[in-house]
């Protein structure tokens, strides 16, 4: 009886583990197929979550009030009113994009440095070398000095939320969101910029490069 019984556990062992392994074969045969039908153009598309980093480095365009953006607020110092236009380019690399250059435009006060101000006023992009955009908004507080974990030469620095609003190409529909790690510095005119999290984009048989 009990020799019975270990025949029948090996049998079932064995045909177990075939169909388990019939069944893993399968499953990477099937995203084998997935990706040559993605290279070739025929596989559908579909929305992924994946991670996102960017480093770049920025020169201040203009800090000030400005004629053509009165929903910024008031500039008027003597009464303690400091609502400004920032203008801030630059260039970088990230997942996703490889180099890129971009552009900022928000709404600051010059005094507490809140952003984007009490019109709500920020337009804000990535482009990639062949042109597609990924428009991105960040609000939150610069904040004079700096952190213990921050080099000796950090000058200000904020911590905020980012968000993607779209895009276009390859980025078309994109959404995702994130935290900014960025500084200004004494040793340069530059506005430092690390962003972490996340983007959800198309990746399908118009997008080959995801």
């Amino acid at each position: 009886y009990i020799m019975k019984t270990l025949i029948k556990l090996f049998l079932f062992l064995s045909i177990a583990g075939l169909l388990f392994s019939c069944s893993e074969k399968t499953r990477y045969m099937d995203e084998d197929f997935y990706d040559a039908q993605l290279k070739k153009g025929y596989a559908k598309e579909v929305m992924v979550t994946v991670p996102f980093n960017a480093s770049f480095t920025g020169e201040y365009l203009w800090m000030g009030p400005h004629p053509d953006h009165p929903e910024c607020g008031v500039w008027d110092p003597d009464n303690g009113e400091f609502w400004a236009l920032v203008i801030n380019a630059g260039e970088g690399t990230s997942t996703h994009m490889g180099k890129f250059t971009y552009k900022f435009e928000f709404c600051c006060n010059g005094a507490t440095g809140v952003y984007p101000g009490p019109g709500e006023y920020t337009d804000g992009y990535f482009e990639a070398a062949n042109g597609d955009r990924l428009y991105i908004m960040s609000s939150g507080q610069v904040i004079n000095g700096r952190l213990d974990d921050h080099p000796e030469y950090v000058s200000s620095w904020w911590r905020d939320p980012w968000v993607i609003t779209g895009g276009t190409g390859r980025f078309e529909d994109a959404t995702g969101y994130g935290m900014t790690d960025d500084y200004n510095s004494d040793l340069d005119p530059y506005s430092h910029h690390h962003w972490t999290g996340t983007i959800t984009m198309i990746k399908g048989k118009n997008h080959p490069y995801h």
